[in-house]
């Protein structure tokens, strides 16, 4: 048996119950788990930022449609920003799509672009 006790990880009060039990309440778990997502480095949250940014764009285009073709200056006025993507897709064609998420777009002549929605493979 231990002879030490543990402590609450966010309060450091000692804990009753359970001998896996890190915290002595819910707000407590809720209020250490925010101050360590508080600490996450702001460019990893400015990146994920640009990316849903990207993401709600490219979504915006498609609306009903499965497939929009556009202009790079129309993406670009709407905050477009090229340089954030999540994946690249290469078809059996060769083609190179490039992706925020589940929305990617395909580079085209003359600065037009495919905007597509992948489809699930589940």
């Amino acid at each position: 048996m231990e002879s030490t006790s543990k402590t609450c990880l966010a309060c450091q009060k000692p804990l009753r119950g359970r001998v896996d039990k890190k915290f002595c309440d819910d707000y407590c778990r809720n209020n250490f788990n925010n101050q360590q997502r508080a600490q996450d480095s702001t460019p990893t949250k400015n990146i994920i930022q640009h990316l849903k940014k990207n993401r709600a764009i490219l979504a915006g285009f498609l609306l009903q449609e499965e497939v929009v073709k556009t202009t790079k200056e129309r993406l670009l006025a709407k905050g477009f920003q090229f340089k954030y993507h999540t994946h690249h897709y290469e078809n059996k064609k060769g083609n190179t799509y490039v992706f925020c998420f589940e929305y990617g777009y395909l580079p085209l002549d003359h600065d037009w672009f495919l905007i597509v929605k992948r489809i699930s493979e589940s």
